[in-house]
């Protein structure tokens, strides 16, 4: 919702053969950091990180601030809103908005757009339940491969017609939308002609990607390996950074991000493994599945995209097309590249959504899918004039859209008043990006 400090094509000015021998590691800092001596102490860093908030570079602030202030809201109206159930149901329900931002992240940071992510995951998910239902049976796990690698061939397919060709984005994917959604009512049908335009996920593990749960102490022992390695990141990527005489925050400020993050693990895990039956006498305990694969997928995307060239490429054909070919970037190959994996991760958002419904159908509103999206997307703060954006992004603002949902829902408001007001927040985004950039302009 606000500007962050990803590179802008301003910066790359380095001809190909010096960008290449660049480290990961070195990416482009926030002015505002450049200025500061590579030891810096805790406050000089967070005198620097308040200017760039008074200079309207608020980062996550605004999405977390009104994330907040919804669920208080939810919460007064409705007590059982923070309950147990109702907490666990709401990270089920965000998992398929937040992985489906996550793949429209990947197409906005190059100042562009897919509307056919709802429909050619769809694809994707009906080629995985194909594979695995009877009379084939595929393993679940070669059928899940199958049917993200049919996803990640639309992706490739349109993102060739887009660079090959030239032609607009808009209107490959829109006819993208259009194509893959009689073809997975013609595939689903002529699959199951019987059984009205669906097909049942008969396989436990695929079913249990949403709906089974970690053990108690899986669930414990995962959270204390991923803090670990958290914590080992990020001390160890500062070290490097102070090695090669680039800036990096104080030890102290890096202690407390891992244990700001360690404390919200402790009170996710706490609440996921609190018994949360409906009825006496049940017991309903653990972390759900696709809480460690949301998770997973976040770290991984967000590893690529900040940690790699083909990241940094993404950003600087965002921020100025034109100045990073003349850099030396493969325009073409990153921007199919980029729409491959938007595919493959809109393919994943559809099997986790046919996961929590427990069957896959022609009756999937791709074209709102998609929105959602988008949507989860710019809330978080992306950018939709690209080269700006997070796959935290998608994280927050997924879980922001799932949080009005599931907030409406629980109060009753009826579909019309659901969408007006989603849009209205969406609407408040897009109000704020703009305003973080007028500010950045004029300062």
């Amino acid at each position: 919702m606000a500007a962050t400090n990803e590179p802008t094509i301003g910066e790359v000015k380095a001809p190909p053969e010096i960008e290449q021998e660049t480290r990961a590691d070195e990416a482009p800092v926030d002015p505002e950091l450049l200025a500061l001596p590579p030891d810096a102490s805790f406050n000089e860093y967070i005198t620097a990180w308040l200017k760039r908030v008074r200079r309207g570079e608020s980062g996550v602030l605004p999405v977390v601030g009104g994330l907040i202030v919804i669920v208080i809201i939810f919460q007064i109206e409705r007590s059982r809103f923070l309950s147990d159930l109702n907490l666990v149901n709401l990270l089920q329900q965000s998992a398929e908005f937040i992985v489906l931002g996550m793949a429209e992240i990947f197409v906005l940071l190059l100042g562009e757009i897919d509307l056919s992510l709802g429909y050619s995951g769809a694809v994707g998910a009906a080629v995985m339940a194909i594979l695995a239902y009877p009379p084939i049976n595929l393993s679940w796990e070669l059928a899940i491969i199958a049917g993200l690698a049919t996803s990640a061939a639309i992706g490739f397919a349109q993102g060739q017609l887009i660079s090959r060709m030239r032609l607009p984005p808009f209107v490959v994917t829109l006819g993208g939308l259009l194509f893959w959604e009689g073809f997975l009512i013609w595939v689903i049908n002529n699959q199951s002609p019987s059984n009205g335009g669906s097909i049942r996920i008969n396989s436990a593990t695929i079913y249990n990607i949403v709906n089974g749960n970690l053990s108690l102490a899986a669930g414990w022992i995962l959270l204390a390996v991923g803090l670990v390695l958290f914590a080992v990141a990020s001390v160890t990527r500062d070290r490097r950074r102070r090695a090669g005489g680039l800036v990096a925050p104080p030890l102290s400020l890096t202690l407390a991000k891992v244990v700001a993050v360690s404390i919200a693990g402790v009170v996710l895990v706490w609440i996921c493994n609190a018994n949360r039956a409906a009825f006496v006498g049940a017991s309903v305990k653990g972390v759900p599945w696709v809480v460690p694969i949301v998770i997973a997928l976040v770290v991984a995307w967000t590893f690529l995209l900040a940690r790699t060239r083909f990241g940094r490429y993404v950003y600087a054909i965002g921020g100025n097309r034109e100045a990073a070919r003349r850099a030396g970037i493969n325009v073409h190959r990153v921007r199919v590249f980029a729409y491959t994996l938007a595919g493959v991760t809109a393919a994943a958002a559809i099997i986790i959504l046919d996961s929590r419904t427990g069957g896959v159908t022609t009756d999937i509103d791709g074209g709102q899918t998609v929105l959602y999206g988008v949507a989860a997307a710019v809330i978080g703060g992306t950018s939709l004039l690209g080269g700006r954006g997070k796959m935290i992004h998608a994280l927050l603002g997924g879980l922001v859209i799932a949080t009005i949902y599931n907030g409406m829902g629980l109060l009753s408001l009826s579909t019309d008043f659901q969408y007006m007001i989603t849009a209205l927040v969406l609407l408040a985004a897009v109000i704020v990006d703009a305003v973080s950039r007028r500010g950045q302009a004029v300062t």
